[in-house]
């Protein structure tokens, strides 16, 4: 008996630890999502922001139905993780950033379509994947921080001017190998052609004031030290540092302005944070209500709100910072288009030195 028993309690610690469910990522280990019930649903995520969990909880408490969200640090992760995992997959939503993750995950066949009428009634067809596959939830434009000691606003009233000589040495920008700088690479193909682009990124780095480095944070530093004097960043990079209350914060943008390009033509270039629902979903209706909430005017007020991008609902206000821009012109023809083009986006990326 003194023999057994330490074996019977090491077939206990196993048996729990198998019911536990331990999943290996990339990154971490986490728990596994619950079994799949009426009332579970499962999200694999890429975004980490304290509003997630917010309308994560506000739907648990409206719906009953449990939110448990995995979050992958990397698109790239999160799609090949779910491709591998095939018809096993945990997963009933994805929600990511960048219109070019969400054709990614598009064209591996990770999708069903969504088949909403709220959110075809509630979110416009620019903001909607053309074969239903995903939605857009909220918006950010892609716009240029620049000092304002040193460059005037009509210097760079348009995105093409970038690559003008007289801003060599002296242009900020994170690496082109992040979503941002392919999304916005892609959106050029869209409306100027892939020659454009190639003379546009040869002019862009050969006027970079230091090799690409850092988030879009760094950059609007970067400014503020003097190591640069414009940067290409996304807006609510911006209004979330106005939006501060830390003085630091409000001295790094003394001397800082932004302006939102091609507002006399097409508009400044967006992009999206959006959501699809797996094709192996094991809770597709939790998955279509939770889009559903996520795109009602408290889900988009929530987003808003708090990570200062814009609602894609036009009866929703976004915050006072944003409206502190004024009304700006956005491209939003180009939006649906971003993710066909990405791929030869990259390669003239590559090309053109801007690494």
């Amino acid at each position: 008996m003194k023999q057994l028993i330490p074996r019977a309690a090491i077939m206990t610690i196993c048996a729990g630890l198998m019911s536990w469910g331990v999943v290996k990522t990339a990154q971490s280990q986490e728990k596994k999502p619950s079994t799949a019930t009426s009332k579970s649903l499962n999200i694999y995520t890429t975004r980490h922001y304290d509003s997630d969990a917010k309308q994560a909880k506000e739907f648990e408490v409206k719906t009953k139905i449990k939110v448990n969200i995995v979050q992958i640090k990397e698109a790239s992760q999160l799609i090949a993780r779910v491709t591998e995992e095939k018809d096993k997959t945990e997963a009933d939503l994805i929600i990511t950033a960048d219109v070019g993750n969400l054709w990614r995950a598009a064209q591996a066949g990770l999708f069903q379509p969504i088949d909403s009428k709220e959110i075809h009634k509630t979110v416009p067809d620019y903001f909607r994947d053309p074969g239903d596959l995903w939605t857009g939830l909220a918006m950010r434009a892609r716009v240029i921080a620049f000092n304002k000691n040193k460059i005037k606003p009509e210097q760079i009233a348009r995105i093409e001017n970038l690559s003008s000589p007289e801003f060599k040495g002296r242009l900020l920008v994170r690496s082109s190998n992040h979503a941002y700088n392919q999304s916005l690479a892609a959106s050029l193909i869209a409306v100027s052609g892939k020659d454009a682009l190639l003379s546009w990124t040869k002019g862009v780095a050969s006027n970079l004031a230091r090799k690409p480095q850092g988030g879009d944070t760094d950059q609007i530093k970067a400014i503020a030290a003097g190591e640069g004097d414009l940067a290409i960043v996304n807006s609510y990079y911006v209004a979330r540092l106005m939006s501060s209350q830390l003085p630091s914060d409000k001295e790094l943008l003394k001397n800082i302005a932004i302006v939102f390009p091609n507002q006399k033509d097409r508009g400044a270039h967006v992009n999206l944070s959006g959501g699809g629902i797996t094709r192996h979903a094991k809770n597709p209706q939790n998955a279509r209500l939770f889009l559903e909430y996520l795109v009602s005017q408290e889900g988009q007020t929530i987003f808003a709100s708090s990570t200062k991008e814009y609602p894609v609902r036009s009866d929703v206000p976004p915050p006072e910072v944003l409206q502190s821009f004024g009304r700006p012109k956005f491209d939003l023809k180009s939006i649906t288009r971003i993710g066909a083009h990405t791929p030869e986006a990259v390669k003239i990326l590559n090309e053109a030195g801007w690494h």
